[in-house]
């Protein structure tokens, strides 16, 4: 099979996939498609003939998790200075999200990059902590602490619907010894 045969087949089995890997990641699916498009150049380019395949997918994953915490790097750099250069851009108006993906798509976005790769690692890819920690070449402690403050932050943003439970038990459980 030739490598073009390769890159094809493996665009259309995990392509979807990976996008779908992306977006959590970016927050737009247009986004996503050119993170994962230039995390399959930068792997298809070190990739060696008779390599296994299937160890490609996980190289990929790495490069789009790399390739994404540098795009933020770069976009941060970037907004420090360009006030220097041009006037502000009023910010685009926000559709109402009517679903859960929606609501999570937009809480994701007011994460910082590192507490959002450590939610998407953890609940999307169920990596452990341990394994994040490798992944990112982080600490555990610090791993934990982008965790607890991605989940707090997610849930103070989607309404934890944990904490209102709770606060409903208590005022019940507070009614009924009255």
């Amino acid at each position: 099979m030739a490598w073009q045969e390769q890159v094809a087949t493996f665009v259309a089995e995990r392509g979807p996939a990976l996008v779908g890997y992306a977006r959590l990641l970016t927050g737009d699916h247009d986004s996503a498609q050119d993170l994962v498009q230039d995390a399959l150049a930068k792997a298809w380019s070190r990739w060696r003939a008779g390599a296994d395949i299937e160890s490609l997918e996980a190289y990929v994953r790495r490069a789009v998790l790399s390739t994404y915490l540098d795009q933020y790097r770069r976009r941060r750099l970037w907004q420090r200075r360009v006030h220097l250069l041009a006037t502000p851009e009023s910010e685009p108006a926000r559709e109402a999200a009517t679903d859960v993906a929606a609501d999570l798509a937009s809480a994701l976005r007011h994460l910082s990059p590192r507490e959002r790769a450590c939610v998407v690692l953890r609940f999307y890819e169920d990596l452990t902590v341990a394994g994040i920690a490798a992944r990112l070449q982080l600490s555990e402690g610090a791993v934990k602490r982008y965790l607890s403050d991605g989940t707090r932050r997610l849930g103070a943003l989607m309404g934890d619907a944990s904490a209102a439970h709770e606060m409903v038990e208590v005022r019940a459980t507070t009614e009924d010894r009255r």
